[in-house]
């Protein structure tokens, strides 16, 4: 990806602290080490993972206290790369406040954290991913972490692969105050290839696409180009994440039954489509579409 030198950066869009436990439900990116939490399933029950517990939040506060403050304008990405986070975000709250009628779009921030941290819906450590917590509305990212799992997971990762899982992870939040999310949580706990809980992450999916699709629309832009490359290693990094390629490397078995996030065919399909698009209004198929992977 190439950034805007011109570009301004607003480091207060990275919090350097969650939120204290609580009982929300948080919202999964499928990008953490879940084989060593749930085995076959790539996602995670949170109830598993996230605990109303109380826990040592140092290590995220130093993560996110002054880390960024010297991000002010794209060309800072080139010598210090930690600003690039500081630039994805930016970039999907811009596009998304674009979106929605003045006023109306509650921006996410987005808390770097390491090792542990403590959110609105409960206590995580880096070992579940990046997710999206709608209690506090905010997305939560182990950023060092983030480039392992991308690595673990066969994916060639890079700054569109990067992109991708905060883009996802910001579907989600868009999917939260349009009231989509809720409808698809109010089916439970369901599982399975057209389960209401992989439809889910299929509209997020759609939502990086739109986003990436947009990104670098504008004349003050914080993207100001995205090359075909960039687009392979997000497709690359969406199939990375299907589920059934995490059975088959962890397993050697697909059990398609016990899906949260989709497969790997599905997931290309709906970042695809929403980048094909460009327009968001198409992500609300994933809960209508009858075939996933088409």
């Amino acid at each position: 990806m190439q950034f805007n030198e011109n570009a301004t950066l607003d480091s207060s869009q990275m919090s350097p602290s969650g939120s204290g436990g609580g009982g929300g439900v948080a919202i999964g990116g499928g990008l953490g080490l879940i084989i060593m939490i749930l085995g076959l399933i790539f996602g995670f029950n949170p109830s598993d993972v996230l605990g109303g517990a109380t826990t040592d939040t140092t290590n995220q506060s130093a993560s996110g206290s002054n880390q960024y403050a010297n991000c002010k304008t794209g060309a800072d990405v080139q010598t210090n790369r930690e600003c690039r986070w500081v630039a994805y975000v930016n970039s999907i709250n811009s596009y998304w406040a674009t979106q929605f009628q003045q006023g109306q779009y509650k921006m996410a921030q987005t808390v770097p954290f390491s090792g542990r941290v403590n959110t609105a819906c409960g206590a995580a450590s880096s070992q579940v991913g990046p997710f999206y917590c709608p209690a506090d509305q905010q997305v939560y990212i182990d950023t060092a972490f983030a480039d392992q799992l991308l690595q673990q997971l066969g994916a060639q990762g890079g700054d569109a692969a990067e992109a991708y899982i905060l883009a996802h992870e910001y579907g989600h939040h868009i999917s939260n105050i349009t009231g989509q999310l809720q409808k698809a949580q109010s089916a439970g706990n369901q599982t399975g290839p057209t389960s209401m809980a992989v439809r889910s992450e299929l509209q997020a999916d759609c939502y990086a696409g739109v986003w990436f699709k947009n990104a670098a629309s504008g004349q003050d832009a914080i993207v100001s180009g995205v090359t075909q490359d960039d687009l392979n290693r997000i497709v690359d990094a969406a199939a990375a994440v299907g589920d059934d390629r995490i059975q088959e490397s962890t397993s050697g078995q697909v059990n398609p039954e016990s899906w949260t996030h989709g497969s790997a065919t599905m997931r290309q399909n709906w970042v695809g489509k929403g980048f094909t698009s460009g327009n968001p209004q198409i992500c609300s198929t994933a809960f209508t579409a009858q075939d996933l992977e088409a």
